[in-house]
């Protein structure tokens, strides 16, 4: 496992938080055009927006965010397998990341298509879930700052790399 200089770990932790913040951004964007929908606001000019926006920066964005997350457990002394607060940002981070590329992208696409012709219950698609990633996202955040709970118990060693007490050895 390589580590990265004082200088890599500050540039990369600036990039983590580049990326994590213009995902957030990007998230209330949608959460924003989505109450404009609710709200009457012209669906053809809101939904192929949400829809651009979607393709080609929150899709991006949250691609690049768990690709520079897991770089950074990686290459720096946190690690991915060491502390809870980094397992539990790197499930939540997983679990959004695969669920904006299979399910919110073509969702919100589709909305874009249907815009003359959206229900109310069309119109939350574009309310419900970036309420709820941006809730994730600041709680994401919050584990990055207070980063609680300690570190996850150490794996037992192999039992060929046990030692053996000296009057046990055959």
């Amino acid at each position: 496992m390589s580590r990265l200089s004082p200088t890599g770990r500050k540039a990369l932790l600036t990039l983590h938080l580049v990326t994590s913040l213009g995902w957030l951004g990007a998230d209330l964007v949608l959460l924003t055009l989505g109450v404009a929908g609710l709200r009457g606001a012209d669906p053809e000019s809101v939904y192929p927006t949400a829809g651009l926006l979607v393709t080609y920066l929150f899709a991006p964005l949250s691609v690049a965010v768990w690709l520079v997350g897991v770089a950074s457990a990686l290459l720096t002394p946190w690690g991915l397998l060491r502390w809870r607060w980094v397992l539990v940002k790197f499930a939540i981070t997983t679990v959004m990341l695969g669920l904006v590329l299979l399910l919110l992208t073509p969702t919100v696409r589709r909305l874009g298509d249907l815009a003359p012709d959206l229900t109310a219950r069309d119109r939350l698609d574009l309310v419900i879930p970036p309420a709820v990633s941006s809730t994730l996202l600041i709680i994401a955040t919050v584990l990055s700052t207070y980063k609680p709970w300690g570190r996850l118990r150490r794996a037992t060693a192999p039992a060929s790399r046990r030692a053996v007490p000296a009057g046990r050895r055959a």
